[in-house]
């Protein structure tokens, strides 16, 4: 048996086979009833448009790139999600890549994307060479979410405001009464901005002397072995502010190890309210850093410059919001 057409299911909704073609790119010139009854028709056929035809016929594949830096982290799963949702909402199809993957292997992280003929690609989170993607904007849209490193000209940037996600942190930690409170850092351009503010903050409240920097490679070991060492001294903190969640979660295993409470003998703060921060067992105050209005955003950015009305690439900020959970509270008085 063969399958259905769109001459099928012209047919069977009573209206022409452009009609039909109009509906099924989602245009908005189709009167709601007309429309209705080409879904439906479409729906009883089981039709199903034939993707590569149709990508001939209007020169265009109807698919995104999504890389991703690292698919460990689950910061990019709520990105992820909100950046779907509205490409999906306009017939656009995903086609993700580990960047990290790509770098091991030796390959150009963006040059797959280019021979699979996509229509634009977004970036999600930071890339070791963000000036590579110049190339490829030449040639498609690109949109970098999530990271904050200078891009070409040409390609959209829609990420958290690190800046204000950090101040939030250590003004509630000084709220509570803590005055030693260490921040474990990151690296690249988010790292070094919410590193910035932890400092700037602190200094603001005349409290610049207790301010403890420790770098940290953002990852649950790296977390651990930075307490440890932070813990260890003799004028320890009473509140660490992690750049990351799962650097939250090594440092609260080191905490439990050392025989100190949480939050009664010692306050974590994290960032990104990703899933393990929400686990009841771990609670963790955290910042909200809109990850899924981030991908939202950075879907609406693609958009607007599929239709020509991008403009010269800016940088565009999604305001965070702190989470306050089971992990802080005010400085011990022992």
């Amino acid at each position: 048996m063969r399958p259905p057409t769109i001459r099928d299911v012209a047919d069977r909704a009573g209206v022409s086979k452009s009609l039909v073609s109009l509906v099924l790119r989602g245009s908005d010139q189709v009167r709601p009833e007309k429309r209705e009854a080409v879904l439906r028709a479409a729906r009883d056929l089981d039709y199903r448009p034939n993707a590569a035809a149709r990508s001939l016929s209007e020169q265009r594949t109807r698919t995104v790139g999504v890389l991703l830096n690292d698919l460990r982290n689950p910061w990019f799963v709520d990105t992820l999600d909100g950046l779907n949702s509205l490409l999906h909402d306009n017939g656009l199809h995903m086609i993700l890549a580990d960047a990290r993957l790509n770098r091991r292997t030796g390959q150009d992280p963006a040059g797959p994307f280019l021979d699979l003929g996509v229509d634009g690609l977004v970036v999600v989170g930071t890339l070791p060479d963000p000036a590579a993607l110049g190339a490829v904007a030449e040639r498609i849209p690109v949109v970098v979410a999530g990271a904050r490193e200078p891009v070409p000209p040409g390609v959209d940037v829609v990420a958290n405001d690190d800046e204000k996600g950090a101040r939030l942190v250590t003004e509630h930690l000084i709220g509570l009464g803590h005055r030693r409170i260490a921040h474990l850092a990151g690296y690249g351009a988010v790292g070094e901005l919410r590193r910035r503010s932890f400092e700037a903050t602190m200094r603001a409240h005349g409290l610049a002397h207790e301010a403890v920097v420790e770098p940290s490679d953002m990852t649950e070991e790296g977390g651990y072995r930075t307490t440890v060492r932070l813990l260890s001294r003799p004028d320890r903190p009473t509140a660490l502010f992690a750049v990351n969640d799962i650097a939250s979660v090594g440092a609260l295993s080191a905490a439990e190890e050392l025989g100190l409470r949480v939050p009664r003998d010692l306050s974590v703060v994290g960032y990104d309210n990703t899933s393990i921060a929400r686990l009841r067992h771990v609670w963790l105050t955290t910042v909200d850093n809109a990850s899924h209005e981030v991908g939202r955003r950075a879907a609406r950015r693609l958009l607007d410059r599929f239709e020509g009305t991008g403009g010269e690439g800016r940088v565009h900020l999604a305001g965070p919001t702190l989470e306050i959970r089971g992990t802080t509270a005010p400085v011990p008085t022992h």
